[in-house]
């Protein structure tokens, strides 16, 4: 029975305000309808005693795991608070390739990269960090692009010369300047 309660639970965990039917948990477990019943009244009854936040409720057919109503003032507070969030290594790399190069494409970021950089473009369109700006000529005509203003106030940054300058290829510690760079850049960052 305690294999059928852990399945259920993650179940219903995972189906969220969906909630799932009894028969698809009969289906999924390929369990009698008594004994999912069964692990379900369980499962509620744990869930009932007072140092649990969950209750396991039936709505339309099928079952869910809610929040406890005396719980509710701090689920507020979570939803309320401003979460902190950083950008990867990947999304401040690829920043910087269009803050030096926009408008710029991703074939070209990926080139100066060398590694995929979707992921990384999506992150920093969410947050409104760049834009597209237009589109390249010839075959494809992929997408361009490049800064918002969003970047330029998050950054305090009036245009793109009070940037720093990018090191040159024959300078001694060019890795380190890069180091310095990116890690100015994440300490900007840290609140968008």
């Amino acid at each position: 029975m305690t294999k059928i309660k852990a399945i259920l639970e993650a179940l219903l965990y995972v189906s969220g305000e969906d909630g799932v039917t009894l028969e698809q948990m009969i289906k999924v477990l390929d369990a009698s309808e008594g004994a999912v019943i069964a692990a379900l009244k369980e499962i509620k009854a744990e869930l009932e005693r007072d140092d649990r936040g969950l209750d396991l409720v039936e709505v339309g057919g099928a079952y869910q795991l809610i929040t406890k109503p005396e719980v509710a003032e701090y689920i507020e507070k979570l939803v309320q608070t401003p979460k902190p969030s950083t950008l990867s290594q990947a999304a401040l790399e690829t920043l910087a390739v269009i803050a030096y190069k926009q408008p710029v494409s991703r074939a070209e970021i990926e080139e100066v990269r060398g590694v995929k950089s979707e992921k990384a473009l999506q992150t920093l369109m969410s947050k409104g960090l760049i834009k597209e700006v237009g589109r390249a000529e010839g075959t494809g005509r992929a997408i361009l692009y490049g800064l918002t203003d969003a970047f330029f106030s998050h950054f305090g940054l009036k245009s793109l010369d009070e940037l720093p300058p990018m090191p040159t290829a024959d300078e001694a510690d060019v890795e380190e300047d890069a180091d310095l760079f990116y890690e100015k850049f994440q300490q900007t960052v840290l609140d968008i």
